[in-house]
């Protein structure tokens, strides 16, 4: 087994699990639908095939920065002519003047995750051959949520987990009075007293018109990891720290 680490920042990102078309909600933490999506993206896997191939992968969050909740008030299918409008369930048009679509969607507003993804090596290091140079743009849980870079941090690790509570630098954060910092883990085992949950996020159909998920447990717990990973004058020097550790070892 070994491992990559990815991570997951952006002025927007949205990771939906039960999400209908009028209500589009958000987890406050990136879901196991979305993290695989994006590996999914990056290796050209297309809608409808098969995604049992990620099945082995175990995924650990370390939740840099949570981000607050936004809600987006959303109008579609207004000013059109009826032939225009938005279709009903039973696919005909809505009277002239009733076309309009009200949603409300559910962003994660300047949050930062970094995703320690372990599984066989084979499937790692095809999968961040893909990330280096993507078939499909990834995207924060919606296509309108593009990624921060770095995407990759590394590659090829013997111990991720090791490296989230230990070496990869944390945004925003100034401990000089503490030699520890303590951060929220979400894992997929349990780990330091984790209090358990359950999610259905688990993807067993991308397709169009058919989507199908399974559900799964996580764990949330508390882990100290070393204070120097955060003590940071300024925004630019966390910057500086994270691309030299990202360029250390790809």
């Amino acid at each position: 087994m070994t491992g990559f680490l990815i991570r997951l920042a952006g002025p927007l990102q949205s990771w939906g699990e039960h999400s209908g078309f009028s209500d589009r909600d958000t987890r406050r933490f990136p879901t196991r639908s979305g993290i695989i999506g994006i590996l999914a993206a990056a290796e050209g896997t297309g809608r409808g095939q098969p995604l049992d191939r990620y099945d082995p992968l175990t995924l650990t969050i370390r939740v840099d920065r949570p981000g607050s909740l936004l809600r987006d008030f959303h109008t579609a299918g207004g000013g059109v002519p009826r032939e225009r409008s938005i279709p009903t369930s039973e696919g005909k048009r809505r009277e002239q003047g009733k076309g309009i679509v009200v949603t409300r969607r559910w962003y994660l507003s300047d949050a930062v995750f970094t995703v320690a993804v372990e599984g066989p090596a084979t499937l790692t290091g095809e999968i961040t051959t893909a990330l280096r140079a993507p078939h499909w743009q990834p995207y924060l849980g919606r296509r309108s949520c593009p990624p921060d870079q770095p995407l990759l941090l590394r590659s090829s690790l013997d111990d991720p987990v090791g490296e989230l509570t230990g070496s990869v630098p944390l945004p925003g954060r100034r401990t000089a009075d503490s030699d520890r910092i303590t951060v929220e883990l979400i894992t997929e085992k349990p780990y330091n007293g984790a209090a358990l949950a359950e999610v259905n996020d688990i993807p067993v159909a991308f397709g169009r018109y058919e989507r199908s998920y399974r559900a799964r447990a996580v764990y949330r717990s508390m882990a100290q990891v070393p204070a120097e990973l955060g003590n940071w004058p300024s925004a630019a020097s966390y910057r500086k720290a994270l691309y030299e550790y990202a360029g250390s070892s790809r």
